[in-house]
């Protein structure tokens, strides 16, 4: 692992970025959800007010993970860093590549004065649940997750 570099993201990696989700989105039995383009994460993580962060596992000039995280405010904690996720490409898992990531999206939490981290991991993702229990991460079965896409938004305020 000594030839593995994190490294703050780049513009010119949002393409592989995208592969990697899309990656990602395929494993979770979800990949006709992905609808994001490089052009959107180009505008949302290096536009005029970035929404959006990440660091890259590279490995020999090919990128092989990635760490994508976004602030989040809590009325009782403050200021929190939210993982959206990490990812390390299918035939590169094993080898520590998101202690990696993980570590320095950690430690990017503390550099910006976060009073603390957060993420989701699907049920069913044993070898995610474990990675994050190693770390003795608290996981929350209390709170239901809920979200409106954007058509239903439409759909919602054109009723009203």
């Amino acid at each position: 692992m000594n030839n593995i570099t994190i490294r703050t993201g780049r513009k010119e990696d949002l393409a592989r970025t995208l592969e990697l989700i899309k990656e990602l989105a395929e494993y979770e039995r979800a990949a006709h959800e992905v609808t994001n383009t490089v052009a959107q994460m180009e505008m949302d993580g290096f536009g005029a007010n970035p929404i959006f962060g990440f660091f890259v596992a590279e490995e020999q000039n090919r990128i092989i993970g990635l760490s994508l995280y976004y602030w989040r405010y809590s009325t009782w904690k403050g200021k929190r860093l939210y993982l959206e996720d990490i990812i390390v490409t299918e035939s590169e898992r094993g080898r520590g590549i998101g202690k990696l990531l993980f570590d320095r999206t950690m430690q990017h939490a503390l550099d910006e004065n976060c009073s603390g981290m957060l993420w989701q991991v699907l049920d069913w993702n044993e070898p995610a649940i474990n990675f994050y229990k190693k770390y003795g991460s608290k996981m929350d079965g209390e709170w239901i997750n809920a979200s409106l896409e954007r058509e239903q938004l439409h759909k919602l305020l054109a009723a009203r």
